[in-house]
């Protein structure tokens, strides 16, 4: 055998055995993250009812962070509003007299 042949080879071989090491590391994660969702009692029949669920609160949060913006600039126009009602009001009060 050649070196050329040699080296690929080795890296063929090194290539292999990597893969079979993250394909073990994925099982062992997919394996762990099943066991945790059973310990707070989600079954693996229950993951698109859980997507779902997480889906409603994100919308939920997203809806009600958005009113809270709403608030915050509506608060805000009353209060401009209402000084700038204020001194137009003191402005025709002065002229008045």
């Amino acid at each position: 055998m050649r070196d050329e042949d040699i080296r690929t080879v080795v890296a063929e071989t090194l290539a292999e055995q990597q893969r079979l090491h993250y394909e073990e590391i994925d099982a062992l994660v997919l394996r762990t993250i099943a066991t945790i969702l059973t310990s707070f009692g989600i079954e693996e029949e229950d993951r698109k009812e859980l997507r779902a669920d997480f889906q409603h609160l994100r919308r939920w949060r997203k809806s009600v962070e958005q009113a809270q913006s709403y608030t915050f600039k509506a608060v805000i126009t009353v209060i401009v509003t209402g000084f700038v009602g204020a001194v137009w009001l003191g402005i025709k009060v002065v002229l008045g007299k």
